[in-house]
């Protein structure tokens, strides 16, 4: 019988192998990206702390109304604006992007782009 690998478990040593190099901090703290099958969600965290100091997904009341789906493009689009937004917000302005062990690629890199667009660095 073969044994098939579990996608998530794979996407979760993936993860974990880029989490010993990334660390957010006070100064950079770490733009973490989780996509599920429905919806994106973005969070700012400083691991110094152990806090998370902003988040956002396409399931927040002020994005709902304007996204058909939470998990295509134009909402990871979204989220990444509204993050980035947050972040101005709250006095952030540099961020360790963390892409959550999935690829550089659709969904996530959308999310990535609308954020540096909309004014943070990494």
């Amino acid at each position: 019988m073969l044994n098939k690998p579990v996608r998530n478990e794979a996407r979760i040593k993936r993860h974990m192998r880029s989490r010993n190099k990334i660390h957010g901090t006070a100064e950079r703290p770490r733009l973490n990206v989780f996509r599920s099958e429905k919806n994106i969600y973005a969070q700012i965290i400083n691991d110094d702390l152990g806090r998370t100091l902003v988040a956002a997904s396409s399931l927040d009341k002020e994005l709902k109304e304007t996204i058909s789906a939470g998990s295509n493009k134009e909402a990871a689009k979204a989220v990444g604006e509204l993050i980035a937004k947050k972040a101005k917000e709250a006095g952030l302005s540099k961020v360790v992007f963390d892409r959550g062990g999935y690829i550089y690629h659709g969904r996530v890199k959308e999310l990535a782009e609308a954020a540096r667009q909309a004014g943070l660095e990494f």
